[in-house]
């Protein structure tokens, strides 16, 4: 249910204070009054959720919502957690550490108004609009889907959750349950959900500035020839994966058009 909550920012933290307050700043700056920022802390040992808790005090927000695991169970299954409690009708996510655009989050509200995800540009904070070597994401590549699929698989495609999005009917039996064997890279299985089911749109824009440095939760540089190999070979699952759930969408939508 929305309960009338048009979009829902999910953030997981761990080990965020010095750089969490800044995010929110730049986030809650483009909510609009019926959006929410839903921030799942996973059990972080430093003061993260104390920052957290006096940044939304000092802004004088109503609009985030802020609760913690229990135990430490890694930012996958901290964004699912956020996923499930988000009640708008389009859900984005957002990492700790970055810093939105100006006019982002409407961008991404608009990108999604005839797609079930959307996904953009991001650059690198402080380096003037660099980028990671990564080719950008451009417009026509939308209705591509077997080559996007494709450039998962050799890694060429920058599908990064923070400048990702996508709406609510992609939740239940699509995006939701995150596979159970799946201990990082969410951004690639909402990818990979998002053009099995034919729906994805691709923003040209930047909207949003990472920041890299060493206590990044999700992985940076090179790997292992056969972390890359294990790597492809669970995209390769996760594909499969999201076939099933559409087939099983698709045959309860007709089952549920013939019971009627």
């Amino acid at each position: 249910m929305t309960d009338g909550i048009r979009a829902s920012v999910c953030m997981a933290t761990y080990r965020g204070a010095a750089y969490v307050a800044e995010q929110i700043e730049s986030i809650v700056a483009q909510l609009g009054p019926d959006d929410e920022l839903v921030i799942v802390d996973d059990c972080s040992p430093d003061d993260t959720r104390a920052v957290i808790v006096e940044t939304v005090a000092r802004l004088g927000e109503s609009r985030v919502l802020l609760t913690s695991t229990d135990r430490n169970v890694g930012y996958v299954r901290a964004f699912e957690t956020a996923i499930r409690r988000a009640r708008g009708r389009y859900v984005f996510l957002s990492d700790q550490d970055d810093v939105w655009t100006p006019g982002r989050h409407e961008a991404m509200i608009a990108g999604l108004s005839d797609s079930l995800v959307v996904a953009a540009n991001h650059s690198i904070l402080g380096r003037n609009g660099a980028r990671l070597w990564y080719p950008p994401l451009t417009a026509r590549q939308s209705g591509r889907w077997w080559a996007n699929l494709f450039a998962v698989m050799i890694g060429y495609r920058p599908y990064f959750g923070c400048a990702m999005g996508f709406r609510r009917e992609a939740i239940d039996g699509g995006i939701l349950p995150i596979p159970s064997y799946l201990h990082e890279s969410h951004d690639v299985w909402i990818a990979i959900v998002g053009n099995v089911w034919r729906s994805i749109r691709h923003l040209e824009d930047v909207v949003v500035e990472r920041r890299l440095h060493d206590s990044n939760q999700t992985p940076l540089g090179i790997r292992g020839l056969g972390t890359i190999l294990r790597a492809r070979a669970v995209f390769a699952r996760l594909i499969v994966e999201a076939a099933r759930r559409r087939r099983a969408r698709v045959s309860a939508r007709r089952r549920d058009a013939a019971g009627s």
